[in-house]
């Protein structure tokens, strides 16, 4: 194992915080709009603290984190989306120093297990490759239940075998978001040090994947990509290329190019960006069809698949889709008999054989994760308008199923306002996303940008708003907007203990303020 460069060991004495003795100094958001919505903010909240652990020394962990509340396990991609939500707390909860965890057990080979015992620290004893062999699926390309679960092997074609053989099966390398979830930290945190500190381990693992994953094509093997019983997953047999996969490893490339100008490392970051550029161009040229204006998921033997999944919208957020590419998958996003569900955004098409109207899982399901990559993708691709309506029918849709069993769920059914089936209750795990990250960001409207001190306020509802004790980049800001006087005109009060630039956008006008520490901000709009 390697050790993430680290200016301190946390250990079992530390202090895990509570939800009574925190919540008064969490971010308060302000929503007279919708008073459910924050109620069910501070529910998530609730249920997050009940998942924060602390390292031990028998499981080696290296700092407290929050767990997935799915099992004894600590899961790569949960973690990655619940730090989305708890950098929000920074400072107060544990949030994206969970992923040191992870790095802390990183083979020599680069290569990390997704999922890791929370009690002994060691990887998942059936995604280990104890036997020392070539790539292989320890359960296979199976689609629930009915699935062929069995060790298959995994089919090179066109290149060489690599070697040594990997540490870790196929079934432990899907999702590699690691530098996603680092990088929406640094937009809040601003934390230059934090990226200083896991450039190795992230630049070692980027190349495991790309030794042990990428096929002849030039493309990336899943098997099934935690998506567990997806309609997608018999197509991928003994070493299909999967767009989700293949796309990450973009946005991966990208995010380090990214890291690379913060740290000063010029041509690491134009070999990042070279390798990203040359795998989207691959991904554009075999895996989209221009008939069906859809990308797909190639087999091993090339040939694209036949079904519509969530998978495909991954190429927003990674910069794959080109223009008229990402139009197409708007279009689907809008187009009801496909993926613009009741509550949206299914994970398979509606007009797939398979989907489901209560969700069961993969076969249509509602997933707080798979939503937040769509958002963040819309937004990365000019959709801003659609972005914010896809947040807030998810904001509505979690509320709506909470007020009526008091809790929130692992996933939810796309055709009914309820969880889906199955669900996990108490789930706060990723399910944080829409009640905190969504709220925040979509209907309060705020924006950070902590490494330019800058806090962007859109204001789009005519009733007081606003969130008090707001944290960006280790500044508190508390910001009210209230409701319309007789002229139509805002009060506005701003406070920080820290200098902020604020760029208030409202009734499609723009206004730029310096906040100075310990000097309200009065103005009228």
């Amino acid at each position: 194992m390697a050790a993430i460069p680290s200016p301190k060991r946390h250990t079992a004495q530390g202090h895990i915080p509570t939800f009574e003795g925190t919540r008064d100094r969490l971010p308060a958001p302000i929503y007279d709009e919708n008073p459910a919505f924050v109620a069910c903010y501070w529910k998530a909240w609730e249920l997050a603290f009940r998942n924060f652990h602390l390292p031990t020394e028998q499981n080696g962990f290296v700092s407290p984190f929050i767990d997935a509340a799915f099992n004894q396990n600590i899961f790569l991609w949960d973690t990655c989306f619940m730090t989305m939500f708890c950098n929000y707390a920074h400072g107060l909860t544990p949030g994206i120093a969970s992923l040191d965890n992870f790095y802390v057990k990183q083979h020599d080979t680069g290569e990390v297990n997704r999922e890791i015992d929370r009690t002994t620290g060691h990887d998942f004893e059936p995604w280990i490759n104890r036997d020392d062999r070539p790539l292989f699926s320890r359960w296979g390309w199976w689609a629930g239940d009915s699935g062929n679960r069995g060790a298959a092997p995994v089919e090179y074609r066109g290149r060489d075998v690599p070697s040594p053989n990997p540490r870790c099966t196929l079934d432990a390398l899907d999702h590699p978001l690691f530098a996603w979830a680092e990088m929406e930290a640094f937009r809040v945190t601003g934390d230059v040090e934090r990226l200083r500190r896991v450039w190795s381990p992230l630049t070692r693992y980027y190349a495991a994947l790309h030794k042990y994953l990428r096929q002849g094509n030039g493309l990336y093997m899943t098997d099934w990509a935690s998506m567990d019983n997806s309609q997608r997953n018999p197509h991928l047999a003994r070493g299909g290329t999967a767009v989700d996969t293949s796309s990450e490893m973009v946005l991966f490339a990208r995010l380090l190019a990214e890291m690379a100008d913060v740290l000063i490392k010029p041509n690491d970051a134009a070999a990042y960006r070279a390798e990203a550029d040359s795998t989207a161009a691959r991904i554009n040229a075999l895996m989209w069809d221009e008939a069906r204006q859809f990308y797909f998921d190639l087999s091993v033997d090339g040939a694209q698949g036949a079904v519509k999944t969530i998978a495909a919208f991954w190429t927003l957020l990674a910069g794959v889709a080109l223009p008229q590419q990402a139009a197409a998958l708007v279009r689907e996003l809008e187009n009801p008999a496909t993926f613009k569900t009741l509550h949206r955004v299914p994970s398979l098409a509606a007009n797939e054989s398979q989907f489901t109207p209560d969700g069961h899982y993969w076969c249509g399901g509602v997933w707080p994760s798979t939503n937040m990559m769509v958002v963040r993708g819309l937004d990365r691709c000019g959709f801003a308008d659609l972005a914010r309506t896809i947040a807030l029918n998810h904001v509505e849709h979690v509320t709506a199923v909470f007020l009526d069993t008091d809790t929130l769920w692992e996933d939810y059914a796309p055709m009914r306002v309820a969880p889906g089936n199955p669900a996990r209750p108490d789930f706060v795990g990723w399910t944080g996303i829409g009640p905190i990250s969504f709220l925040l960001e979509c209907a309060v409207g705020l924006r950070p940008d902590a490494p330019a001190r800058t806090l962007t306020w859109t204001i789009r509802t005519n009733q007081r708003v606003g969130c008090e004790r707001y944290r960006l980049g280790g500044r508190i800001v508390s910001l009210i907007c209230e409701p319309p006087d007789g002229a139509g005109r805002r009060e506005l009060s701003v406070e920080s203990d820290g200098g902020v630039h604020l760029h208030i956008r409202l009734n499609e006008q723009s206004h730029r303020f310096d906040v100075k520490a310990g000097k309200p901000l009065r103005v009228c709009l």
